[in-house]
């Protein structure tokens, strides 16, 4: 039997019963060039309610200022001190392993410049003397500088990897991302990076620092980085669905990748979470119910569209941590999104 995770419910909405939200970007408060639905209007009320807000990303391109101006102009409250990046984490790590002045390899964009220097460290260009290198998403990165790179790695320079993120949304589509990089190079030098972003810990290990956290809630779109990461920590997660995950990754996600609550959306941080009640792999909530029958996720009932995806989760995961297979959905489908309004309520078979 595998080592389960299931959800957890909390009679205190997130936002009165966590002081710092940490939240990924995109997927979650934007969405391209626009906000995610109802996201400016919860985000607005869970900072009323008490709750702190700190945007992080695994992009190390972009400074912090950058970032807050592109969050404000979607009308959410958002300062430079708010934002922590992957560069800054990426810093922090050198910074603990080398003295100061030491100088670092910069094979990123400019925006890990400014925590290196801030961090009292020298970045330098890949062919000068240096004492660690680190790398990050850029798009203008010529050839030549990476096989220079790769043999510096490979004789022994300390490497730091901002994010190991394989794809990422460009505006024509979906476009390699750092983490192909990172693979090369991890291939030919045969070794391993220390990792600043999600899902690894030096992230939000900054952003804890930062913000004085106690009770951080981690709060994503994506499994395998923010759910995850969060999970690494130790901390609760919260997975929205506005994003990349849906019905076939939540049913087969791992113990370690499994979120603390599930929610449509941002309005999540302001309401009370209700765990299913269980049965082996029959999990009843606010009107539904989901089973496994032979092998197949099925649901009856009605109810609302969050319930619906808690006792999906539920059921699923319960499948698989006792049989160790993922159940199927056969022809099962995921109900709409609530729209603007929220509280969307559907109806099953």
């Amino acid at each position: 039997m595998l080592n389960g995770h299931q959800l957890k419910g909390s009679d205190q909405a997130l936002a009165s019963a966590h002081d710092v939200a940490m939240l990924d970007l995109d997927g979650v408060v934007y969405i391209g060039r626009a906000a995610v639905p109802r996201a400016p209007e919860s985000l607005a009320a869970a900072r009323e309610a008490g709750l702190r807000l700190a945007f992080i990303t695994n992009n190390a391109a972009r400074p912090p200022q950058k970032v807050a101006a592109n969050i404000r102009d979607l009308e959410i409250e958002a300062t430079a001190e708010d934002v922590v990046t992957s560069a800054q984490a990426a810093a922090r790590v050198l910074a603990e392993r080398l003295e100061p002045g030491a100088k670092v390899v910069n094979l990123g964009a400019a925006g890990l410049s400014e925590p290196l220097e801030a961090a009292g460290l020298v970045p330098v260009a890949v062919d000068e003397d240096a004492e660690a290198i680190v790398t990050g998403y850029n798009p203008e990165l010529l050839w030549k500088d990476i096989l220079r790179a790769a043999v510096r790695i490979k004789d022994g320079l300390f490497w730091v990897a901002s994010n190991t993120d394989m794809t990422f949304p460009a505006a024509y589509g979906i476009a390699p991302g750092h983490g192909v990089l990172v693979d090369t190079l991890r291939r030919f030098a045969n070794v391993e990076p220390v990792v600043a972003g999600k899902p690894s810990k030096p992230l939000l290990e900054e952003t804890i620092r930062r913000t004085g956290a106690e009770h951080p809630l981690m709060v994503g779109d994506r499994l395998d980085t923010d759910i995850e990461g969060g999970r690494n920590m130790g901390i609760d997660t919260l997975l929205v669905l506005t994003g990349v995950t849906g019905l076939e990754e939540i049913v087969a996600a791992e113990p370690e990748r499994r979120p603390t609550y599930i929610s449509s959306d941002l309005g999540g941080l302001l309401e009370t979470h209700q765990a299913p009640e269980s049965d082996g792999t029959t999990a009843r909530l606010g009107g539904w119910t989901a089973e496994v029958r032979d092998g197949e996720l099925q649901v009856s009932g009605d109810g609302a569209t969050d319930d619906w995806w808690r006792v999906v989760a539920t059921s699923a995961w319960a499948h698989v941590d006792a049989t160790g297979s993922v159940v199927s959905i056969g022809a099962l489908a995921a109900p709409p999104r609530p729209d603007a309004d929220g509280g969307a309520v559907v109806s099953g078979t």
